[in-house]
């Protein structure tokens, strides 16, 4: 029956992994099951299912494509320079990003069809080259926003309010890879030469020509990715697509296409990709830690590609003589231990739900950081941790590892979707984020943001650390007393593209011109929020201006970074000062590398993210009031739709000590 179907028991039993998936969501997470849901992993699903659809046949035969995830940031960030820099329709730009990835692809099959060079090589440095390209053109920091409404329809719209409008573009790419790899004689030859590139060659195959359609088909699909991306975040970046190609290799792989070349299918291909999809947003909507999803997902493909690896040599022939498979001890082990898994997570799945049922409803605040391993919003974590507790509420504390705008926008659909009480965010990138919160705001979802803001209409209150113009003036004061007679400064900042960043730079200005004349702004350069990064750029400042006397790092891990390349240069005749925590800097404050820091309260600030939110959600907060009462730190001030927490800290080798976080 199963040939019959053209389906392998490979397939079958993925189709039974995610419906046992389905199921276990289902019953753990009760937003789960729903129509919406399914289409919002649909919708998260189509850039990286439309590189999947690629580089499966690109894997039947043996190869494999590493530049794809870096083609998209290429074409994205060349999109985004052709229609904000170069005022080109739109359409215009669409038909150049597939030409530009047409070319991309070309590349590929030159080298590897063309000159026969091994395809691991080859796109490993394409993947170099093109990121490259991207990162080149933005600095590494410039973004493209502000595209216009039709466009981004493309990738945010939805057909009678449900179906996502990119999916019938997936569809007919899923089709003609259909009709190409199973319909067509084309299609035979990809497995032949997956099986035996020689062979199929003695055979009369044209096997460069097989090859270098593949690839060049593949750089189009990624340029076509890459354009429905940006309409999905509505702005373009160099860093876009990362990771993606290996996601998507992953999802071959997991589907059952062998990585040894000859073996799978389009079917199996997209039911790996779903599989992971389900996956990944089953665990955000439970809460639970996005890292785990990774070690899940990372444990699976070191089984499959083992199991196939197994495959490959033989180890599960049964000879003349043998017992079948399932009838061996070790089957009856393995499926043993398969039923109590199966079980297990039911269990746990029915025991989940039951908690949270029992503990009747409590609201549920979702706090997202901007990146969770900065050290900045691991402080503020705690207070947060603390105003839940205070309050008896639920916290999920959620976010990047790194700064990511698109990972950003997938928590906050999930949060949608889990139907949480306060949606509270520390923005990347106003720009991408802010259509989505206003989405989270329509389905009746109180917004507030924090460290920096959204697009007014995309949030209720911005909890604002302490206004940019108190912030930048303590930093430039400061400077002018280190640097009494003038000279030149350099600014370290976190990202080109951090709005709340920008505005302190552009105050520093304001206050340099007006009161500090004598002091001179040199270069601004990002770091990331990268400690390391912060290192590299000092180092590049002390070399390319000589003459700088002055390092303002406004960027928590930046400070201890510019230090220790100060330090290293044996630049005594450099100061340092930013912004930062305590905790962090106060090695360099006692032996002289820092000479001020400035911060407010990270505890205090991730405290106010729970309660203000908490506050908003029970509708505490009255229209037009001037204070609210905010537990510990009492009353603070309302400003328009802003919550000031206060005044920035001045921090040296005096107080340091006194401070905790």
């Amino acid at each position: 029956m199963l040939k019959r179907l053209h389906i392998s028991a490979a397939e079958v039993a993925l189709v039974v992994a995610l419906v046992l998936e389905c199921i276990y969501f289902s019953i753990a997470a009760p937003s789960f099951a729903s129509w919406g849901n399914f289409f919002e992993i649909v919708r998260f699903s189509v850039e990286l299912g439309l590189l999947v659809i690629a580089l499966t046949p690109i894997l039947i035969t043996g190869g494999i494509d590493l530049s794809v995830g870096s083609a998209i940031g290429m074409t994205a960030v060349l999109f985004g320079t052709m229609w904000h820099d170069g005022h080109l329709p739109i359409a215009a730009c669409v038909g150049l990003s597939l030409l530009l990835g047409l070319t991309a692809g070309g590349l590929n099959a030159l080298l590897i069809a063309g000159l026969r060079l091994p395809p691991l090589i080859v796109t490993l440095g394409t993947f170099s080259l093109y990121r490259g390209i991207a990162e080149g053109i933005t600095h590494g920091a410039v973004s493209f926003t502000g595209y216009p409404a039709g466009f981004l329809h493309l990738g945010q719209g939805y057909f009678w309010k449900l179906i996502p409008v990119q999916l019938p573009i997936l569809v007919l790419v899923l089709t003609a890879y259909v009709v190409l790899l199973h319909k067509s004689v084309i299609g035979r030859s990809i497995y032949a030469i997956g099986f035996n590139a020689e062979g199929a060659r003695y055979a009369g195959i044209p096997v460069r020509k097989r090859l270098a359609l593949l690839y060049v088909l593949s750089g189009v699909i990624a340029s076509l990715a890459a354009v429905i991306y940006v309409a999905h975040l509505g702005l373009a970046k160099s860093d876009l697509g990362t990771g993606y190609e290996l996601q998507a290799i992953t999802a071959v792989v997991v589907g059952g296409v062998s990585v040894f070349g000859g073996r799978g299918t389009l079917l199996g291909s997209m039911l790996g990709l779903f599989f992971l999809s389900v996956l990944q947003n089953g665990m955000h909507l439970m809460a639970l830690p996005s890292e785990l999803t990774g070690v899940l997902i990372g444990v699976l493909l070191l089984a499959i590609v083992a199991v196939d690896r197994l495959r490959s040599t033989g180890a599960f022939k049964v000879t003349a003589g043998e017992a079948p498979l399932w009838k061996r001890p070790a089957f009856a082990v393995a499926a043993l231990v398969i039923l109590a898994t199966v079980g297990t997570l039911l269990f746990h799945a029915a025991v989940h739900r039951n908690g949270a049922a029992a503990a009747g409803h409590r609201l549920t605040i979702a706090v997202m950081p901007k990146a969770k391993g900065d050290p900045y919003f691991i402080s503020a974590r705690a207070g947060a941790e603390e105003a839940a507790k205070e309050l008896g509420v639920d916290l999920i504390w959620d976010g990047p590892t790194s700064l990511d705008a698109s990972q950003q926008n997938e928590l906050v659909e999930n949060w949608i979707t889990r139907g949480v009480d306060a949606i509270v965010v520390a923005v990347e990138n106003k720009g991408s984020i802010s259509t989505v919160l206003r989405k989270a705001r329509t389905h009746g979802i109180p917004v507030l943001t924090w460290d920096a803001d959204a697009e007014l209409n995309a949030r209720d209150y911005f909890l604002n650390q302490a206004t940019p113009v108190g912030i930048a003036n303590a930093l430039t004061d400061e400077g002018a007393r280190l640097l009494p007679d003038g000279g030149q400064f350099a600014i370290v900042t976190g990202a080109l593209s951090a709005e709340n960043q920008n505005e302190w730079i552009a105050d520093i200005k304001k206050r340099v011109a007006s009161d500090h004349p004598n002091l001179q702004l040199a270069t601004i350069q990002p770091s990331d929020d990268d400690r390391d990064k912060a290192f590299n750029q000092t180092q590049v400042i002390l070399k390319a201006y000589p003459q700088v006397k002055l390092v303002v790092a406004i960027s928590a891990p930046a400070v201890p970074g510019a230090a220790e390349a100060v330090a290293q240069a044996g630049r005594s005749d450099v100061k340092v000062i930013g912004l930062s925590l305590p905790s962090i800097c106060r090695t360099y404050l006692h032996d002289g590398s820092v000479q001020t820091i400035f911060l407010w309260n990270t505890q205090d600030l991730g405290y106010l993210t729970v309660y203000a939110g908490a506050l908003k959600a029970e509708k505490k907060i009255p229209a037009g009031a001037k204070s609210v009462h905010v537990g510990r730190l009492g009353d603070l001030e309302i400003s328009g739709s802003e919550i000031i927490l206060g005044k920035p800290l001045l921090i040296d080798k005096n107080n340091v000590d006194s401070l905790h976080f």
